[in-house]
């Protein structure tokens, strides 16, 4: 676990798939073609905790929905790459905004599109439900399944490696 909590303490943004990873990977659709998904709120403060400790959160889809579009923004998640189903040019992509290195990013995938980001990023994470071969390539995975908290959980850890969890239970234990 030292070796993944050093990893982690080097992360200045994280990245997640959506579908599987901040949904549990159901896609519900309506008889009019809406498309319809359920996001975890644990999840979504995760992210905000992470963003107000100063590290930065986006997501690289393969799908182009929406609903992503206006849970990203009401989130204030700053990088959001919908419609990549290669996934590997929009991390460089991001990487050439932002100005960091391989080693300052984690990304949170579940299925084989996402090995390409995980076999370079500086920490690879897999949730619990994800496909064997993901989790055979991640250097961590999740307590929680996809949708159901694995976000958090990845949350959680980076701010415990950058020593500012503690500081956040005090502030509401004040």
């Amino acid at each position: 676990m030292q070796d993944i909590l050093e990893k982690a303490s080097r992360i200045q943004l994280v990245i997640f798939d959506v579908d599987g990873v901040l949904t549990d990977g159901s896609l519900f659709l309506s008889d009019d073609g809406q498309e319809y998904k359920a996001f975890n709120s644990k999840d979504g403060f995760g992210m905000r905790l992470l963003q107000d400790a100063g590290i930065d959160v986006g997501i690289i889809t393969g799908r182009e929905s929406t609903l992503v579009k206006l849970r990203m923004q009401e989130l204030g998640v700053s990088y959001v790459m919908q419609g990549r189903r290669e996934k590997g040019p929009a991390l460089d992509e991001m990487m050439n905004t932002t100005g960091l290195s391989l080693e300052q990013i984690a990304y949170v995938g579940d299925d084989v599109v996402d090995l390409p980001i995980m076999s370079r990023v500086g920490l690879s994470i897999a949730v619990q439900d994800a496909r064997p071969i993901v989790k055979k390539h991640a250097h961590w995975i999740t307590e929680n399944p996809g949708g159901r908290g694995a976000g958090r959980d990845v949350c959680e850890l980076i701010l415990e490696a950058h020593g500012k969890w503690d500081d956040i239970i005090k502030h509401y234990l004040a």
